[in-house]
């Protein structure tokens, strides 16, 4: 068992977490090497809507997510695939997130999922102003608009009477929704805004900039795919080079469960896939916040230079070749409701790291520890999850209790 803070590290992956992990650990003194795929900017830490989405703090393995699969499925216009395929993967996972969703288990992750949402935005000002880009978040909410009214009635009503943690929504006012109704050729028959929530800027600026801090602090990178992660901290790459340091972080993404079952433990994730097409942001406001058409599950945001429209939760393996149907959706709403995205428009798929229960897996067997499986709050998660797993790897106590995050629970 850690009792103190190792002296040394490597930190598993290169995505947002694993960036966040190596930057805690090294303002507590720790030399850190990032031993991750010569990659970056690819994985879901960087297609993402740039959405720090502190209002999502019901797991989405619940009953009502189930409930509502029927209408959202991907065949019937909606955005949940679930390739026939890929049944071998998204059974068994459909099946575990069925128990997960019993009520007596839900309120138990909502509790622990709301505790660690609301030190999401106080940790990312902190990483931010360390590196000195205090500007790349912007913490000033989200619209949700709807088409008709019918699903303004029902969409307002639901989120008014939701629990949103530490955000606030309200009806748009007369000013925002004539701002709202400028942007689409399709009337917006309501609009609610978030406040509280926030947006990463810019998505490349982010990365680039956490990286450059990780250098400047003595930080080294090793590229490489791992192979093996030994119960003493020792990790082996697929050239079969090894490297020694007093913890290995596991911060893998998608690809974490392989290097976690050896040692024993147990992480059923699934890789639930997500799709987007961004270009050139046009007339696009620049100080927008995220615009959701929830009534297109599709989320449209406006980074520095690009604009971006995501969607699609497409449950199947890691190694599944993207579905061009996806993208042609995309780019169907993006055509219907007339937005602002001009050529050249580029594809990008990535897959979120999910374990069935919707909760993130933080802790530590000795001299491994471990950080992913943060679904869709990969962002919005990563800079509380670097904190809290480097106290926690020195002896401290962190802000928010880990126990829930465990991966004991699925043993």
């Amino acid at each position: 068992m850690i009792d103190r803070t190792p002296a040394t590290a490597i930190v598993i992956g290169d995505g947002v977490v694993g960036l966040n992990v190596a930057l805690a650990l090294q303002r507590r003194g720790t030399l850190v090497t990032i031993v991750a795929p010569n990659a970056p900017w690819r994985g879901a830490s960087w297609g993402n809507a740039g959405h720090i989405a502190v209002e999502q703090v019901e797991p989405l393995a619940s009953l009502a997510t189930i409930r509502s699969v029927p209408k959202r499925l991907f065949s019937r216009g909606g955005a949940l695939a679930l390739p026939p395929r890929a049944i071998g993967a998204w059974l068994p996972f459909a099946l575990r997130m069925l128990a997960a969703a019993r009520p007596a288990r839900f309120r138990r992750g909502k509790a622990a999922l709301s505790a660690l949402l609301a030190t999401a935005i106080p940790a990312w000002q902190r990483v931010l102003a360390d590196a000195g880009v205090p500007d790349l978040l912007r913490v000033d909410g989200h619209f949700v608009v709807w088409e008709t009214p019918g699903t303004a009635a029902r969409g307002r009503a639901a989120w008014l009477a939701a629990d949103t943690g530490t955000a606030r929504v309200r009806d748009a006012t007369a000013d925002e929704l004539a701002r709202l109704t400028t942007l689409s050729r399709v009337p917006i028959a309501g609009a609610v805004r978030f406040e509280g929530s926030g947006q990463m800027t810019d998505p490349t600026a982010l990365g680039a900039a956490l990286t450059a801090r990780f250098l400047d602090r003595r930080g080294r990178f090793v590229h490489g795919r791992v192979r093996a992660v030994d119960r003493d901290g020792r990790v082996t790459l697929d050239d079969g080079t090894t490297h020694e340091a007093d913890v290995a972080v596991i911060a893998a993404g998608a690809a974490s469960a392989a290097l976690v079952a050896p040692l024993g433990m147990k992480a059923p994730l699934i890789a639930e896939r997500g799709y987007h097409v961004e270009g050139d942001p046009g007339d696009w406001p620049a100080d927008l916040p995220p615009v959701v058409f929830e009534d297109r599950s599709m989320i449209v945001t406006r980074f520095a230079q690009r604009l971006r429209a995501a969607s699609i939760v497409e449950f199947a393996r890691i190694d599944t070749p993207p579905d061009p149907k996806k993208w042609a959706r995309l780019r169907a709403h993006v055509a219907a409701l007339g937005l602002s995205l001009r050529e050249p428009v580029e594809p990008w798929i990535g897959a979120r790291p999910t374990l069935p229960d919707y909760l993130p897996a933080i802790g530590r067997r000795g001299a491994v520890a471990y950080a992913f499986g943060h679904q869709h709050l990969g962002l919005t998660l990563s800079a509380t999850t670097g904190e809290a797993l480097a106290t926690l790897l020195q002896g401290g106590t962190p802000a928010v209790d880990l126990t829930p995050f465990d991966l004991g629970r699925f043993a």
